[in-house]
């Protein structure tokens, strides 16, 4: 094996107050991470270009070289989760959602507080997918809230659907229910688009008065009563191939484009979560991810020439604004995964990519315009070097964009 990236999902923050104006990784002891660092070369870099808050799939189609029009999250998502796409087809990212009513539109929870277990969403999707409409339809719940929503037919993919939290590279304040509008004039567009309302106001319909609901009401906790979606795909996207890599990967978005790069995909089965207590299955996931990733890496390096691995977890502190949350997963990472990669690495002269997919400030509970760090482990001369957002904006690196990526570290070699 000649070389690993390893992507750590919206690891890179702002300064912090809780954290006494350092960032989640300033603020972590990463001594792994600070090896790699001092033997290598640092920088910063845009995942997609300055001034773009990207979502994770044009990250990962950006690093890869591939144009962010040739990919989309429900399309990617979709073959993620092993779901045939045919011609005509459109596939979309879900998310369970808490509204006040159909009537007021208000979003109070984009998630349903995360609170979902599995069993409750299994209950819900079965409820949804009995819905009647003018098609055939998918609605299949992937992880935590999470699902994928695909339409059999002849649609069109020239529609925005009703989650707009991320449009152009920006982030948006959504707080009110949007219907799907279409993009042009033509007829298919414009049926697609209603397609799309009829789903969201049916489901909602079915999930309002669910007895899941209701009881979840008795208990304090938010009613899953709304589906947001985006990320509207059709087809089987035509992407660059990586045949000579691995792809280390559990979520269905970063699956999907593994897949659908011609990556060998190890995966495992996300821990189901069984109560109300989110946290619980996320470190569960992290500590699995980091275990398994390491034991994979070990078996295959021989294989492959090289590994793409992606670590979801440190993402989501980041969306709760729980700063030591996020920290603490940081630390995790470094002292279990990046510590094996440092001693992999050194012994088999393997070069290492430490880096983010997005910046996700806990202060904004979203993904952000900022660069994020660049770590480049070549076994170089030692230096003094730390790994965290300010100092690789001082870095030998300097200030890169996320497509050259690969040319500039000479993984694309």
């Amino acid at each position: 094996m000649k070389g690993v990236l390893l992507v750590i999902d919206g690891m890179a923050d702002l300064p912090n107050e809780q954290l006494q104006g350092k960032t989640p990784l300033e603020d972590a002891y990463t001594p792994n991470m600070n090896f790699l660092a001092a033997r290598g070369k640092i920088g910063i870099m845009d995942p997609v270009k300055p001034g773009f808050a990207p979502e994770s799939e044009q990250s990962i189609l950006n690093f890869f070289g591939n144009d962010l029009m040739f990919g989309t999250r429900g399309q990617l998502e979709a073959i993620g989760e092993n779901i045939n796409l045919m011609r005509g087809d459109i596939a979309l990212r879900a998310n369970f959602a808490t509204i006040d009513s159909l009537n007021n539109g208000n979003i109070l929870d984009r998630r349903t507080g995360r609170t979902l277990t599995s069993n409750e969403i299994d209950s819900l999707a079965k409820a949804v997918s009995k819905i009647q409409l003018p098609c055939k339809f998918i609605f299949k719940p992937t992880v935590l809230h999470q699902a994928i929503l695909v339409f059999r037919g002849g649609f069109s993919d020239n529609v925005l659907g009703n989650d707009t939290t991320y449009i152009q590279g920006k982030t948006n304040k959504v707080t009110k229910v949007r219907n799907s509008i279409s993009l042009d004039d033509e007829d298919n567009s414009k049926f697609t688009a209603d397609v799309l309302n009829e789903f969201a106001q049916k489901s909602h319909t079915v999930l309002e008065n669910h007895p899941i609901n209701q009881e979840r009401r008795q208990k304090g906790l938010l009613p899953a009563n709304y589906i947001l979606f985006r990320g509207v795909g059709v087809d089987f996207p035509k992407l660059k191939q990586y045949k000579n890599w691995m792809s280390f990967s559990y979520f269905p978005l970063e699956k999907g484009f593994s897949k659908a790069s011609g990556m060998q995909v190890f995966s495992f089965d996300y821990p189901k979560l069984k109560n109300a207590d989110p946290y619980s299955v996320i470190w569960d996931g992290l500590r699995r991810a980091c275990n398994l990733a390491s034991n994979i890496i070990k078996a295959n390096h021989r294989k492959f020439d090289y590994a793409y691995i992606h670590i979801i977890e440190p993402d989501i502190p980041g969306h709760d604004n729980k700063p030591f949350e996020k920290k603490a997963m940081i630390e995790y990472i470094d002292s279990t995964l990046v510590r094996f990669l440092k001693d992999f690495a050194t012994v088999n002269n393997v070069k290492v990519v430490v880096t983010s997919n997005h910046s996700t400030p806990c202060g904004l509970k979203d993904h952000s315009a900022d660069p994020v760090p660049l770590l480049f482990y070549n076994s170089s001369i030692p230096k003094e070097n730390e790994f965290s957002e300010v100092n690789a904006k001082r870095g030998e690196l300097g200030r890169i964009l996320g497509k050259d990526l690969l040319s500039v570290t000479g993984f694309d070699r």
